[in-house]
């Protein structure tokens, strides 16, 4: 495991990996790319869920249920441009802000899902497990 990873994911069960191939087919499904960072995660892991720090929770969706939560939570009908990877286990998702060139990972609640109630977490994956384990 990166040893950049280690602290953050010393209480979530991962998944095992998944190949390029199947990352590839779901960026053309859905019509975009992951970020660089995020790629790697899902290829090495491919989603993950438990305790971050010692007041968080995640739900790292894998692969597989991007495409279908995201199509199930109507994200393209209450929040275009962002892309559900994950969830607190409660009230809100993680996403990653497609608008921008810079993807910016953002929280938005489930109920309520509009552009407008974004929250920006980080701009990269490492920063946002570091701002989950220090929140």
């Amino acid at each position: 495991m990166d040893k950049d990873l280690v602290k953050y994911f010393e209480n979530i069960e991962l998944n095992g990996s998944t190949s390029a191939q199947e990352i590839d087919i779901v960026e053309k499904d859905m019509g975009l790319q992951f970020p660089i960072d995020y790629r790697q995660f899902i290829m090495n892991y491919n989603g993950g869920e438990g305790s971050i720090g010692s007041n968080s929770y995640i739900v790292l969706w894998s692969l597989n249920d991007i495409t279908e939560l995201n199509e199930a939570y109507e994200v393209n009908l209450f929040a275009p441009g962002l892309l559900l990877f994950g969830t607190d286990g409660a009230n809100n998702a993680y996403a990653y802000d497609m608008r921008s060139v810079e993807k910016i990972i953002v929280e938005v609640p489930f109920i309520g899902m509009d552009l407008d109630e974004i929250t920006m977490c980080a701009e990269n994956l490492i920063e946002f497990l570091d701002y989950l384990y220090r929140k």
